[in-house]
């Protein structure tokens, strides 16, 4: 039975593949998310599938990295998983774009990551670690204006995920990334509102589920870009 943290499992992808993982893949399931009662409702989804989860409510901005490490470390013996796939998403344009906004955007899309990294390192032995990202950190990709801060932010996820799969690999720790297109989220929803994306969060899930995985079998430093769109 694999072991798998992941967090912004309240709602969107992060829910869908938390929710996948339990019930039909039979893991253990650490769901982390702000939101508690979001949270509450996905392990009453969860339950009654093949596997079990739990929740954490927890603001990634700030956590206590030790405290965070013990309390994983009493459920879990080893962390197979590890999926940082909380995001969070400003869309305004650069002139706008405050001193609050860019550390909002670095806080919660690359210091999260690092820190939750860092803390559960001594778990993650033989693991994966995921990262979630976006194909507007993706050099050449085609960029959108009003996304400065988060664009950046992911691109720094993306260099992140390079450099810690070859300082990881002599303790058999793989990363990788996903960099995301358009999935339609409630986040997305509120940031874009009438887009439609061309493919839903339960569509996605199951995908990164299975790639959160097996991925490290056959990938390690990579940034994998999933969008139906190009460039």
């Amino acid at each position: 039975m694999h072991s798998v943290v992941i967090t912004g499992a309240s709602a969107g992808i992060g829910y869908q593949v938390a929710l996948h993982l339990a019930r039909e893949q039979g893991c253990r399931v650490l769901a982390i998310a702000r939101r508690a009662e979001a949270l509450e409702a996905l392990a009453e989804e969860a339950a009654g599938g093949s596997g079990e989860l739990w929740t954490l409510p927890l603001d990634l901005v700030g956590f206590d990295e030790a405290t965070l490490s013990a309390r994983v470390g009493a459920r879990m013996e080893r962390v197979d998983v590890l999926i940082n796939n909380a995001g969070a998403l400003v869309h305004r344009p650069f002139a706008e774009l405050t001193d609050e906004d860019w550390r909002r955007m670095l806080d919660v899309n690359l210091l999260a990551p690092v820190r939750l990294i860092r803390a559960l390192l001594p778990l993650l032995g033989g693991g994966h670690v995921l990262n979630v990202s976006s194909m507007g950190g993706v050099a050449g990709s085609a960029k959108f204006g009003g996304l400065a801060a988060y664009s950046t932010s992911k691109g720094a996820l993306n260099t992140l995920t390079e450099c810690l799969a070859e300082e990881l690999k002599d303790d058999d720790v793989r990363v990788n990334c996903v960099a995301l297109g358009a999935v339609q989220t409630e986040m997305l929803a509120a940031a874009f509102p009438g887009f439609e994306a061309p493919i839903t969060a339960e569509e996605m899930g199951p995908r990164l589920a299975w790639f959160a995985l097996h991925g490290r079998q056959v990938c390690n430093g990579k940034i994998l870009s999933w969008a139906v769109t190009t460039p």
